[in-house]
């Protein structure tokens, strides 16, 4: 069961600009700096 005290947080591709409301959203780490990903543009990422 969710948490009520949790803030629903929504998140944004840095590639697309797609929402965590449309898209599941992926967090990584990249020189040190939180960044996000959409399961759509993880590809580009991944392979360059």
């Amino acid at each position: 069961m969710a948490d009520p005290s949790k803030e629903n947080i929504e998140y944004e591709c840095e590639q697309c600009g797609t929402t965590s409301e449309l898209t599941p959203i992926i967090t990584y780490v990249y020189q040190g700096e939180e960044r996000h990903i959409c399961t759509h543009c993880l590809p580009t990422l991944i392979h360059g």
